[in-house]
């Protein structure tokens, strides 16, 4: 995968207008994460008025390897997959562009030699992906996933409630365990994606996530397994608690 980018970037510096090829995630920094299983995300860093160019044409993508499928999945940006397997993810900017865009963690695969210094580091840190970073904040909203994950659930409506037991209620939790195990939680953690990695940073009897995300069917297990989990934890107000705990005896 690295010598696809190395083959890439070989291309590109054959083009007057390219200024950059940027690794982020495991094509960064980290790159010895990359593995079978992994996909090739990099940034191609173009000059003004460039962008179009190379955002939707795609023959400087094939120059290494025929491209047997490919889709455009944002404005500037394609996901595409070539004829020996590889699969990558990419987006085009201009410097200005990539200055706004917040990343870590990447790596100059290849850059001109009077491109502007720093374009790894460009770009404001992540945005935080909630208002408020509390033990507190996370702790109400897990709670309150779970009182309306289970109304839904009652109401027969198991996809959106699994949705809210599942998804959203265990997202809370893995933030908590940011807060209060952060040696864990640095574990290589994905700013953008904190399900990412968790099962290397927390053992099953820390984070059991398999009663936690027991799937479709099973969301009234799920809703229990996290408000156990929570209660042995934190200060559970006992009048979300105790009507949670209602919802979970109804019949439905």
């Amino acid at each position: 995968m690295l010598r696809r980018l190395d083959d890439l970037a070989a291309h590109l510096a054959t083009r007057p207008d390219t200024l950059a090829l940027l690794g982020p995630g495991s094509a960064g920094a980290e790159h010895d994460r990359l593995d079978a299983h992994s996909d090739l995300d990099f940034f191609l860093v173009v000059a003004d008025g460039a962008v179009a160019r190379y955002a939707d044409p795609i023959d400087w993508l094939a120059a290494p390897c025929p491209v047997a499928y490919s889709f455009r999945n944002e404005r500037n940006g394609r996901k595409a997959l070539y004829a020996d397997g590889i699969f990558v993810e990419y987006a085009v900017f201009t410097v200005g562009e990539l200055a706004r865009l917040p990343f870590t963690g990447a790596r100059v695969v290849w850059q001109r030699p009077d491109a502007p210094a720093g374009l790894a580091e460009c770009g404001p840190p992540p945005r935080p992906a909630t208002p408020f970073d509390t033990v507190e904040f996370h702790l109400g909203e897990a709670l309150t996933n779970l009182y309306v994950g289970l109304h839904r659930e009652l109401r027969g409506e198991r996809l959106t409630a699994s949705r809210f037991i599942q998804s959203y209620a265990v997202d809370r939790v893995l933030a908590l365990l940011r807060l209060t195990a952060p040696e864990a939680a640095a574990h290589r953690r994905d700013p953008f994606d904190p399900s990412r990695r968790v099962e290397r940073a927390y053992p099953p009897e820390v984070l059991p996530l398999a009663r936690m995300v027991p799937g479709y069917e099973r969301n009234r297990e799920a809703a229990g397994a996290t408000l156990d989990w929570l209660a042995a934890r934190f200060p559970v107000d006992p009048v979300i608690g105790d009507a949670i705990r209602g919802l979970l005896a109804e019949d439905g």
